[in-house]
């Protein structure tokens, strides 16, 4: 986030970029980290109210945060060449409201985006702020699959 806090405005809008969710890579994450037959195999799937394979809700989650990281790394080396000096980003202290909105399907590209929908000056630690967005992903038509509300400690501008 290589934007200071005082930069950051209201609305400001990140693009993470862009996942496909591909068979292999669905049932792969699931036999790791989800093992329910609707992640595990199309005819297992196809039993069940998803009707067909998709991807669990922990893996549109897990590629959410990948996008993010790599997001504000290429942010954060594109103000080094240019001379500036990134902003830090600190720990988040949680995040609420997380919705798996739509299922995930195999073939299925979700476009992740942050939107800014607030802020909030740090009493207890005052070189930071606590910047309020939306996380959203959507999928290939348009439809919102995704979401929570994250909030993140931003560095302030040296005084």
């Amino acid at each position: 986030m290589s934007a200071f806090f005082e930069d950051l405005a209201v609305g400001d809008t990140l693009e993470l970029g862009e996942h496909t969710f591909a068979r292999e890579d669905i049932i792969r994450f699931a036999e790791q980290f989800d093992p329910q037959p609707f992640h595990l195999s199309e005819e297992a799937a196809a039993g069940t109210h998803f009707g067909r394979l998709c991807a669990s809700g922990w893996h549109t989650a897990s590629v959410f945060m990948k996008l993010w990281v790599s997001a504000h790394q290429a942010l954060e080396k594109t103000a080094l060449a240019e001379g500036r000096t990134p902003a830090r980003i600190g720990p988040s202290p949680g995040f609420e409201d997380l919705k798996w909105i739509k299922p995930v399907y195999v073939g299925d590209t979700l476009t992740y985006r942050r939107v800014i929908t607030g802020k909030t000056e740090s009493r207890s630690r005052p070189d930071w702020g606590l910047v309020h967005s939306d996380m959203l992903a959507v999928n290939q038509d348009g439809k919102l699959v995704f979401s929570f509300k994250g909030t993140v400690f931003v560095e302030r501008k040296p005084s």
